[in-house]
């Protein structure tokens, strides 16, 4: 088997050959990896098992139209993304280390969302995709499509979590509204985009955990946000039954996992160690679901010793059996605190590990 050729076999529990490596770096990190190699790509150098197509190219967007929905003065050197949300600078060694604006957290009637900007998705091109999956097909490698921040977050990136869960709990039509244009967008950008380009996996995610209970009620989750959910991998795999669907939600979600099966997930990342057990997890849910992560990158990554990282890698692939199951990774991106040699240990368990 090809590196692609093994990773859909290990998400399907069908057996593999190889674990597969992945992961990450911040930008401190990636200038490590450049002094330490002389190379630039990292996923090249690794070898690992898939590449990630460009999204849909939107026209020209003037982002400086959504200046005018923040009543203060930004910092210098604020950026817009497509939908408004406003990212003051922050710390230039970490990625995660800005401050974010919400451009609709002072939005106070349904009429003046509707005027609202919102990036439309059917004017986007998408003629790039199609050749980007080709060329990923022809090194022997997955094509994976990135739409993490599928509704949820999106949409309390625009309004603000507070705003939004506010909303939802008075079911306001604001809440309804907004939830409602982000999965639209989202389905086509999961349909147009990366279904019909032919890419293996399409990556969602939403974050409903935190570090020890849930985000929000089962109730609340029901309503709001799993039939939407539902909608946009329905509309997915109306043009490509085939894809694989990872789902990202970081924290305990153990009482969400049985609605994202029932959504249509195929793999859950990242299994924190940290909010969640593993073996616990996979017990209850291993014959319906494979996972991606496992592996904490806010403990054993930045604070453990390579051994200790070479026996939990060996630990939970053995968990997960002969079968597959599980890409044993990083929980997400490695931050500054991580150390070289961790991530050189990370990998070698991943490439010495023998069923």
């Amino acid at each position: 088997m090809n590196k692609r050729d093994n990773l859909i076999s290990l998400y399907r529990r069908q057996g593999y050959s190889d674990v597969p490596v992945e992961f990450n770096l911040c930008p401190s990190l990636y200038e490590t990896f450049k002094e330490r190699t002389g190379r630039t790509d990292y996923a090249e150098y690794f070898g690992f098992s898939s590449r990630t197509v460009d999204d849909l190219r939107l026209p020209d967007v003037d982002t400086e139209k959504f200046r005018s929905y923040y009543d203060y003065e930004l910092l210098p050197g604020t950026t817009f993304d497509v939908w408004g949300v406003a990212y003051e600078p922050g710390s230039e060694a970490s990625k995660h280390m800005t401050r974010m604006r919400h451009p609709l957290a002072n939005i106070d009637s349904l009429s003046r969302l509707e005027e609202y900007p919102f990036p439309d998705y059917s004017m986007a091109s998408g003629e790039h995709q199609k050749k980007q999956v080709e060329d990923i097909h022809a090194m022997g490698l997955a094509a994976v499509g990135g739409m993490e921040c599928t509704i949820w977050e999106t949409s309390w990136y625009m309004r603000s979590m507070e705003e939004l869960m506010m909303d939802m709990m008075m079911e306001d039509e604001k809440a309804e509204y907004l939830l409602d244009r982000v999965t639209e967008a989202a389905c086509i950008r999961g349909t147009t985009a990366y279904a019909r380009s032919g890419v293996d996996i399409i990556k969602l995610g939403d974050d409903i955990g935190m570090q020890k209970t849930i985000m929000m009620s089962k109730e609340m989750y029901r309503t709001w946000l799993k039939p939407r959910l539902k909608k946009v991998i329905d509309a997915i795999r109306k043009e490509k039954q085939d894809v694989i669907i990872i789902y990202h939600s970081c924290g305990y979600v153990k009482p969400f996992i049985n609605d994202l099966i029932d959504a249509g997930i195929d793999v859950l990342n990242p299994v924190q160690p940290e909010c969640m057990d593993f073996k616990e997890i996979h017990e209850e849910f291993g014959n319906r679901l494979s996972f991606n992560g496992t592996i904490g990158t806010q403990t054993i990554m930045p604070f453990g010793t390579p051994e200790e990282i070479r026996d939990t890698v060996y630990k939970n692939l053995e968990i997960a059996g002969d079968k597959g199951g599980l890409c044993c990774t990083p929980t997400h991106m490695l931050e500054p605190e991580v150390p070289w040699e961790n991530i050189l240990a990370y990998v070698d368990a991943c490439k010495s590990f023998r069923k």
